[in-house]
């Protein structure tokens, strides 16, 4: 049977006895590039999403460098175009008023043939982008429309069916609406592996995985209208008494406000304005002068701004027979480095390297897929671990609510502000160019060290203050510790299988 004859079967296949060789559930950031990335490869997909029109969501905009590499690798790289797009060349990070630029690192990435390493196609100093996620979301369906091996089919799944000779997934049970009664049906779709990447809110995760994400906060999101940034095409993050605020543009005229509101916030309760009273009270007065007026305006409307919970949920090893999830609802990280994305297509850039026919070629094989899901689990960490443990560790430093957090907030600043390889080093890792969670673990202390510096030298004031020696010193031993019990959690969390 020749190649366009055999196509021309799996789409009928897919479309009339509901078969394919991967029914991937979710057709949102993984879903769809997990989709096209197997398709590409001849596996016969069935793209299963619930709500096909332009999702409306307030993260996902911000894709760092290495996620725009991962995008040239899959061949995606052209669904950031014809989307108002924002180039994305670094930070700038504003303490107590105070600014410091941290640009992404100049000629990083060179091309080479591993797929798990950065690459730049373009060279020079690497670009990430800020979008409208809905616009992107469009453009990564319209891809895999596009792919002859997908057909995308818009129906609710609200179940798996599983062998009833051995423990094993088959596919899943879905709702269809009828468009002829306006009523839902039930449907069945069968692959040899079932792929759920259902999201955040995922229905399958505590069934799968029996894991519960761990939030914090929220972000509360505007839409800043011709909003002059501190620094264009730079992520900008504010930090003061309350927690961080991070502000980027995501169009030619809008600039995305996130602001961090951590739960039981004083300042955010009910009796003293609620969240509205909050940004108005606290979150304006601490930014830049050029960024009130916008914020203002977005708050006239007199509606709570819409929220997404910050959520942070580490890793499992995937050994399900036919099925795998995969991720936001499988792993998640705080959004304020904006790592989710760069995190799911480097995923996807690896899975699909595993799952190749060459190595994989009946994806019925359970065996082989388990085998290839543990090595994904570890392989993934080299950059994974490093986007979580850092998301969570800049988020406890940069909400800072006591005293030895604010000496090591105090510290980080310190740190950006010596410029060369203490800005190099940590945007890099959060660039998703520097793939070392040995870097990571040595900037960090740096800064640790630095601010027990900081608290030594404030404490004591020069000579005349050594007979404070002894209060420094302990100061400066709850600060270590702190900067321990703030790391290594996370560190422990990305060890276990």
């Amino acid at each position: 049977m020749s190649d366009s004859a055999l196509r021309d079967a799996n789409e009928r296949r897919r479309r009339l006895n509901h078969e394919a060789d991967v029914v991937v559930v979710g057709a949102g950031v993984f879903g769809c590039a997990a989709a096209y990335a197997l398709a590409k490869q001849g596996r016969s997909v069935l793209l299963l999403e619930r709500w096909l029109k332009e999702p409306d969501r307030i993260v996902g905009e911000l894709l760092q460098p290495g996620g725009v590499s991962a995008l040239e690798k899959l061949g995606l790289a052209h669904c950031l175009e014809g989307i108002d797009a924002i180039p994305v060349k670094g930070y700038e990070v504003i303490y107590y008023g105070q600014g410091v630029e941290i640009p992404y690192p100049m000629n990083a990435g060179a091309a080479n043939g591993d797929t798990q390493e950065y690459t730049n196609e373009k060279g020079g100093r690497p670009e990430g982008r800020a979008f409208h996620h809905g616009r992107f979301i469009s453009q990564l369906r319209k891809a895999c429309a596009s792919q002859p091996n997908i057909t995308i089919v818009e129906t609710e799944v609200t179940d798996t069916v599983t062998s009833t000779h051995n423990p094993q997934v088959l596919g899943v049970v879905s709702r269809t609406l009828d468009p002829a009664t306006g009523e839902k049906k039930q449907d069945y779709y069968f692959g040899q592996l079932t792929i759920i990447a259902d999201g955040y809110a995922s229905k399958f995760r505590k069934q799968y995985i029996g894991k519960t994400p761990i939030v914090r906060s929220k972000f509360y999101a505007l839409e800043l209208i011709d909003c002059p940034l501190p620094s264009p095409n730079h992520g900008t993050v504010v930090l003061g008494d309350a927690a961080p605020v991070l502000l980027y543009q995501i169009g030619t005229h809008e600039t995305r406000a996130l602001i961090d509101v951590p739960a039981s916030c004083p300042s955010a309760a009910v009796e003293v304005g609620g969240v509205r009273g909050h940004l108005k009270n606290v979150i304006l007065p601490s930014l830049p002068k050029q960024v009130q007026p916008c914020f203002e305006k977005a708050l006239e409307d007199g509606k709570i701004p819409p929220s997404m919970p910050n959520s942070f949920l580490p890793p499992t090893t995937q050994l399900e027979k036919g099925l795998v999830i995969l991720g936001d609802a499988m792993n998640m990280r705080h959004p304020l480095t904006g790592g989710g994305m760069t995190v799911a297509f480097n995923d996807v850039v690896l899975l699909s390297r595993l799952l190749a026919p060459e190595r994989i070629p009946n994806l019925g094989d359970t065996a082989a897929i388990q085998k290839a899901m543990k090595e994904f689990h570890w392989k993934r960490k080299g950059l994974s671990s490093i986007i979580n443990i850092l998301a969570m560790a800049l988020y406890s430093l940069f909400a800072a609510n006591d005293r030895q957090l604010k000496a090591l907030q105090k510290g980080c600043f310190s740190y950006f502000q010596k410029g060369g390889n203490c800005i190099d080093g940590p945007v890099g890792l959060l660039a998703g160019i520097i793939r070392q969670p040995f870097v990571l673990f040595y900037h960090f202390f740096a800064v640790a060290f630095l601010s027990i510096w900081i608290v030594m030298s404030d404490t004591m004031g020069g000579l005349l203050g050594l007979w404070k020696f002894p209060v420094a010193l302990e100061q400066s031993l709850l600060v270590f510790w702190k900067a321990c019990v703030v790391i290594f959690p996370f560190i422990f969390s990305e060890m276990r299988s």
